[in-house]
């Protein structure tokens, strides 16, 4: 029995990364290119679509 390789390219560089238990940075290649992506988010680069329109100058809770 044969297994196949399954490959995935890196969110932030497109290198070529295998998807398996010994890639422990998955999706990524690297911890460099995880950072990154997670200084994106932090930064708000990078979002979720919504179509729900919710300003930060809105007083909003979460105990609503």
């Amino acid at each position: 029995m044969t297994t196949e390789i399954t490959t995935v390219k890196c969110p932030t560089c497109k290198q070529a990364v295998v998807w398996d238990e010994t890639s422990i940075y998955r999706p990524f290649c690297s911890k460099r290119c995880q950072l990154i992506d997670l200084g994106e988010w932090a930064d708000e680069e990078k979002r979720i679509p919504s179509d729900d329109m919710v300003s930060d100058s809105e007083d909003w809770s979460e105990t609503r």
